[in-house]
């Protein structure tokens, strides 16, 4: 099942809606963006959700091989299985984005506010990732007009338990309603379990899924009218989501 993750939430309302139209994770921006939202209104939707994810006990996977910190797909298979214990414990979970922000306050507003994890959507590096007190989704950004041939180049195991590919395009990162190339995500995906960004919309979550086989799909923008959250196109996303894994299954099963 692709998990669906619903950026840009601003009100406990709108966690709430994203929550109850399946979301598995819900995102809120610290970063410079129109969608920025301050401490009090993360802490507020982090108990519409029922409270953080520090508070419930988690069963974990297997610690993984100190080998695998060197090797891509087995790091970022292993941070699939952390994530998903922690889904089951808590759904939706409260991602945090960041970017271009100091680590000490990336630190501090994330223990403040009761975010579960951290989304680093800026220029920050791996190494960084390993400076940050909750575990990271680190976002590479791909060029729709210059995509790299071996897009892999730019992924590194042992940091960040997570990897999203965004399209780089416009002043904020992340939320512009740009797609990239959906072949480049495919490659990444084909390899590793990652989330796609940039321009999905209820639209066109469907083809996107059947083409790149992601393991997460991230929205912003798509499930948005004239800069605020539309429900109504928030259900929609969640349902062309669940609706492009039925199809996927049952052409796996005829």
């Amino acid at each position: 099942m692709t998990l669906v993750k619903i950026c840009g939430n601003r009100t406990p309302e709108d966690a709430l809606a994203a929550a109850e139209a399946g979301a598995d994770m819900v995102g809120v921006t610290f970063a410079a963006s129109p969608r920025h939202i301050e401490v009090e209104d993360a802490q507020a939707m982090v108990r519409a959700l029922g409270g953080p994810l520090a508070r419930h006990e988690i069963t974990m996977p297997p610690p993984v091989q100190g080998r695998a910190r060197e090797e891509i797909e087995p790091w970022f298979v292993h941070g699939a299985r952390v994530l998903d214990a922690y889904l089951q414990v808590k759904r939706p979970l409260v991602v945090g984005i960041f970017a271009d922000q100091p680590i000490e306050e990336v630190n501090a507003i994330s223990e403040e506010s009761g975010i579960d994890l951290v989304q680093l959507s800026g220029d920050e590096t791996w190494e960084d990732c390993l400076l940050v007190t909750k575990q990271v989704i680190q976002v590479v950004h791909v060029s729709p007009i210059d995509s790299p041939s071996d897009p892999m180049q730019f992924v590194q195991p042992g940091f960040a338990i997570a990897l999203m590919l965004d399209s780089a395009h416009g002043p904020y990162r992340g939320g512009t309603g740009v797609t990239f190339s959906w072949e480049v995500a495919r490659q990444v995906s084909s390899r590793i379990p990652m989330v796609l960004a940039g321009g999905l919309t209820p639209e066109n979550v469907g083809e996107a899924i059947r083409l790149v086989r992601p393991w997460a799909v991230d929205v912003a923008s798509g499930t948005e009218t004239d800069g605020r959250k539309d429900y109504d196109k928030v259900r929609a996303f969640v349902r062309a989501v669940r609706e492009a894994d039925a199809a996927i299954a049952q052409e796996a099963g005829a």
